[in-house]
């Protein structure tokens, strides 16, 4: 029993160091660079695809497990890995694969906030 609880704190470490690594990188390029939001974002996705296709960001995947997946440089990494898995079967499936693994995370993210919409009153901020 205690070596289960030993094993799943130290999965819990894990992932909060990597996804805090990745949160802390994106932190010191908005601290020190002028960056826009937008801009960090697509970078950081850019760099879960190209981690992935040099074959690097499985292997923190596999050890971090959702401190690598969660944050945007995880999309990257379901992008690239959902088009390397359709590439296995064709031209088109490499196009299509990306889409296909990526669909449920899309429509749940489309779906919740269409529903936050509904349920809350939107205003501008006030300064």
């Amino acid at each position: 029993m205690e070596a289960e609880i030993l094993q799943i704190f130290l999965q819990y470490l894990k992932a909060f160091a990597v996804g805090g690594g990745i949160c802390l990188i994106a932190q010191i390029i908005i601290n020190f660079t002028d960056l826009t939001a937008g801009k960090i974002l697509v970078y950081f996705m850019l760099a879960g695809v190209v981690l992935t296709a040099i074959g690097v960001y499985q292997p923190l995947v596999e050890f971090a497990g959702a401190g690598a997946t969660v944050p945007i440089s995880g999309f990257g990494y379901l992008l690239a890995n959902g088009a390397m898995k359709g590439a296995e079967r064709g031209l088109f499936y490499a196009i299509t694969g990306s889409l296909a693994a990526a669909s449920a995370g899309i429509t749940a993210a489309v779906v919740f906030a269409f529903i936050m919409a509904l349920i809350f009153k939107s205003r501008t901020k006030r300064n």
